[in-house]
């Protein structure tokens, strides 16, 4: 069984993790190291258990628990090799930790088969990641201006995804923030607004997901009521109803979210139906 979940997800700091059997991937690792080995602890992972460290990019939401974490846990950090330069000039003694996996390419970790695609943000070389595991596959698409061929390529036909609705377009224009720093959430390289993270939703959902989890929301220009009435709004418009058809929450930004466990697919004569339970 797949399961994901979670630990943090926001302007803040960003961690996740997925399972499969005995295998154990954090993705990102953006808050202080004692609260990412609480959050697997919780879960029944005892950090020396992971498999490895999956990186996005080198901001400072994404690695913050790194250099704490990785001392006490030897385990692989996996990036696209620009991120990976970043993350050994960012964080000491890590070298001989960093894998590079570039965008476009798939490795299996444990019994987790992952694929990276490129995502347009204002790093070294952004990734997102498509993890597949036990027939399921999840897809965490967050800290991108805008929607590429590639990444929704990687979208479509995923089970679970994590998708950026960082912003409300109106509230970051008109909000206190400097121009610049408006301009570059707004920007090409920048963050999701909550309306392109509802068409993303929509081709995810369309394409088959039944679960989507809304993530990397900004604390100043947002709220999880209007990322989710937004959404919820356009995938409506769809014919899909959010309170039926499909599983929409908001991941919480600073606890633990819930644990979404994706069952293998079980077919019934020429029918396969899909299920996602939470826990």
């Amino acid at each position: 069984m797949l399961t994901v979940t979670t630990l943090a997800s926001g302007s803040s700091g960003n961690a996740a993790l997925v399972s499969c059997g005995d295998t154990h991937i954090l993705l990102d690792a953006g808050v202080s190291a004692r609260r990412i080995t609480t959050g697997l602890r919780a879960l029944g992972v005892p950090p020396e258990k992971l498999t490895a460290i999956l990186v996005t990019h080198e901001h400072h939401d994404h690695i913050n628990g790194l250099a704490v974490l990785t001392k006490k846990v030897r385990v692989p950090i996996v990036s696209s090799g620009p991120t990976c330069r970043q993350i050994c000039y960012k964080v000491p003694f890590v070298d001989e930790l960093v894998r590079q996996q570039e965008p476009g390419t798939g490795v299996w970790l444990g019994e987790l088969w992952v694929e990276s695609f490129a995502t347009p943000h204002d790093a070294a070389s952004s990734v997102g990641y498509s993890i597949a595991g036990d027939g399921r596959r999840m897809v965490l698409c967050t800290d991108l201006g805008y929607v590429t061929p590639e990444v929704k390529a990687a979208v479509r036909g995923c089970d679970l995804l994590i998708c950026e609705a960082n912003h409300d377009e109106d509230w970051v224009r008109s909000g206190p923030y400097p121009y610049q720093l408006k301009q570059r959430i707004l920007g090409d390289r920048g963050h999701l607004s909550n309306e392109a993270g509802a068409e993303l939703a929509a081709l995810g959902v369309e394409s088959g997901a039944r679960t989507v989890v809304l993530a990397h929301l900004s604390a100043e220009n947002n709220t999880p009521a209007r990322a989710r009435q937004v959404v919820s709004r356009r995938l409506a418009a769809m014919g899909c109803d959010p309170e039926r058809d499909i599983s929409l929450t908001v991941a919480p930004r600073s606890e633990l979210g819930p644990t979404y466990r994706l069952e293998r697919e079980r077919a019934a004569g020429a029918v396969v139906q899909k299920e996602a339970a939470l826990c």
